[in-house]
């Protein structure tokens, strides 16, 4: 059984087919890359806003519906806020107000400081669709202890295993500050040339600097740390975001980070497809990695706040995942058998290609 028919055996997809607008809010979808992806959106993005909207008390009634050959998501509830949380969805396209059949163009209401380019002019093998990584993002951040910051961009990010920084980029172009890790030197160097390039191009006032980080006389890696602003106003009134990658081992972050210094933890793990081995023996599973590298994550993220980890189900047993991190001192509160905001525990789950049945769990600590 694929991926997509599990899901959709567990959280049937109820699409309506309409000649006029149901009331309400009705969200165009943004097309993806992927069409594989694409096929699933208007699944996961439904969950993602219910997600959203239960973790800041609202009641939203999300369902997919098409209306004339297109295809929405009908939203329904009357808080203004929720057209806040509507707005950031990760799929997020164009948003209508609806009423007697009609639709009125709505503004979205969300933060993109800086051009949507910064998410989607690279282009490279392996890259994590820049929609899917927006979608764990906002779910991690909304379960955590203080969901608000999700939309007040008062997060701190982390994302320990960063490659060539997909994650570094969606948050700054929602204004986040954020912190990336990976051992990758030619991941660093292409993220350093990358970013470079794009505050150049787009004549964007901005502070880099390159460094080696070293303790107790010995150097552990390398640090990139960047600060920038969308205009020259907010840079002259100190309205910046920072970006920081340190090219250094992700389990060893006690020796290079300060203790409680970020609210969200979000990763990539490895689908166990094309990363590497131990010896003769290929080790297809984050389980290991994660064992010595959640302590110190662990230790970074501060109370209340949230790691979500994607992850590839042909590659982690049911229920693996919450056990590791129980061990280490996170409480499940979606996915591996804890749903949350009513959802299926596999509303996020979703086919990538024949080898990644890849679906998220999210655990908070204390």
């Amino acid at each position: 059984m694929n991926s997509k028919n599990a899901a959709d055996e567990t959280q049937p997809e109820l699409r309506s087919s309409l000649d006029t607008a149901p009331d309400g809010r009705l969200l165009l979808l943004a097309p993806s890359s992927n069409r594989v992806y694409a096929g699933d959106a208007a699944r996961l993005n439904a969950a993602e806003i219910t997600v959203m909207a239960d973790a800041l008390g609202l009641d939203a009634r999300v369902r997919p519906v098409t209306v004339a050959g297109v295809d929405y998501l009908n939203i329904e509830g009357d808080d203004d806020l929720l057209t806040r949380v509507v707005s950031e969805a990760s799929g997020a396209f164009a948003l209508f107000g609806s009423a007697d059949g009609l639709l009125r163009p709505t503004a979205l209401e969300r933060r993109r400081p800086y051009s949507d380019d910064l998410v989607t002019i690279q282009k490279y093998q392996g890259k994590t669709n820049e929609q899917f990584t927006h979608l764990l993002l906002n779910v991690t951040a909304a379960l955590a202890k203080r969901p608000q910051a999700l939309l007040d961009g008062s997060l701190h990010v982390l994302d320990p295993m960063c490659g060539r920084g997909t994650t570094l980029n969606t948050c700054l172009l929602r204004g986040i500050d954020v912190t990336g890790v990976d051992l990758d030197k030619k991941d660093f160097e292409a993220y350093q040339a990358f970013i470079t390039t794009w505050l150049r191009s787009h004549r964007l006032k901005h502070e880099i600097d390159a460094s080696q980080v070293r303790r107790e006389g010995r150097t552990l890696g390398r640090a990139l740390e960047l600060e920038t602003a969308p205009t020259k106003e907010d840079w002259k009134a100190g309205r910046t975001q920072q970006v920081t990658y340190l090219n250094v081992d992700t389990t060893r972050l006690g020796r290079v980070m300060r203790r409680t210094s970020v609210d969200v933890v979000v990763a990539d793990t490895p689908y166990g497809v094309q990363h590497g081995s131990h010896g003769d023996k290929l080790d297809r599973s984050p389980v290991q990695l994660l064992e010595r590298a959640l302590p110190s994550w662990h230790d970074t993220l501060r109370t209340g706040g949230t790691v979500g980890l994607a992850y590839n189900r042909h590659v982690v047993k049911p229920g693996e995942l919450a056990d590791v991190l129980d061990a280490h001192g996170f409480s499940v509160v979606h996915g591996q058998g804890a749903p949350a905001a009513g959802l299926d525990e596999d509303a996020f789950r979703h086919r990538v290609d024949a080898s990644i049945d890849r679906d998220i769990v999210v655990a908070r600590k204390g």
